[in-house]
């Protein structure tokens, strides 16, 4: 079981798992969704008792560019940078003896060091893969629409709380 944050009061409330209910509404955008919840809320209809749920969910790839030796290395120094300079400067702070300077040298050396590190990694992933996928992308899972699903003891009366919105 899983905590979310609940309402605008701040409470945690546990998920309970798929919503039970019925469907009331059906919309394009989350957006949308989102602006119906709001106007349900402004018409002080109790909306912990609705949820939005995503429907015919897609798997979306954007190819953002051709992927190259530079790219391959400079996304490994990347990488490399952010880890070396984190635990740089973890052992900068483990060693409390030694002054703010040498904390301050520690995470600028493992940041140099990942970053060489990471750009040597990087060159190898791309040299293993080279030919099958010589292209970056960014992947997402994306709804087709939106519902809105209330419980079935309150769903008429949402229902009806939005048709008077439009």
């Amino acid at each position: 079981m899983t905590e979310q944050q609940g309402g605008s009061t701040g409470t945690a409330t546990t998920w309970a798992g798929p919503p039970a209910g019925r469907p009331v509404a059906s919309f394009r955008t989350y957006g949308d969704a989102e602006r119906a919840v709001r106007y349900l809320a402004s018409q002080k209809f109790p909306v912990e008792r609705v949820s939005i749920v995503g429907r015919d969910v897609e798997w979306v790839e954007q190819i953002i560019g051709r992927a190259t030796w530079g790219s391959a290395a400079l996304h490994g120094a990347a990488a490399g940078a952010v880890t070396g300079a984190l635990f740089g400067w973890l052992f900068g702070l483990l060693a409390w003896i030694a002054p703010l300077i040498a904390s301050l040298a520690l995470a600028a050396y493992g940041l140099v060091f990942g970053a060489v590190v990471g750009a040597i990694l990087g060159l190898i992933m791309y040299a293993f893969q080279r030919g099958k996928r010589d292209f970056e992308s960014v992947r997402a899972l994306q709804p087709t629409s939106y519902q809105l699903v209330a419980d079935t003891a309150v769903a008429d009366q949402a229902a009806a709380v939005l048709a008077g919105r439009e």
